[in-house]
């Protein structure tokens, strides 16, 4: 997957809205960053419940790893872009979304 592709699927999602963070592109709903993308790594940062964290990272270790640190055990999950498919990609940034949207907009499109 490509940069363009994390830009063009996490803006489908519901009331999602670019930005920037520390630099980088990010992506927001309610005003949180749900993903940051690292275009220069290939790479893509998304904010996670811990257990789908643990579930993806488990299932997919060549793809997902925690961050280091406290970030990681709140859920800060890499996802590596090149070797990653669009369906892996759009089901990550589908439970980032839902695990940082508020709870009255994950309700109206669930």
């Amino acid at each position: 997957m490509l940069p363009e592709d994390v830009r063009a699927l996490a803006l489908m999602l519901p009331e999602a809205v670019a930005g920037a963070h520390r630099g980088n592109p990010d992506f927001r709903v309610g005003g949180r960053v749900f993903a940051t993308l690292w275009v220069e790594e290939d790479r893509v940062v998304l904010r996670l419940a811990p257990a789908d964290q643990a579930e993806l990272c488990e299932a997919e270790p060549d793809l997902f790893t925690p961050l280091d640190g406290a970030w990681g055990r709140r859920g800060w999950t890499n996802l590596d872009l090149d070797p990653c498919e669009e369906e892996t990609l759009r089901a990550a940034l589908l439970a980032a979304w839902r695990f940082t949207a508020p709870a009255v907009l994950r309700a109206a499109y669930a």
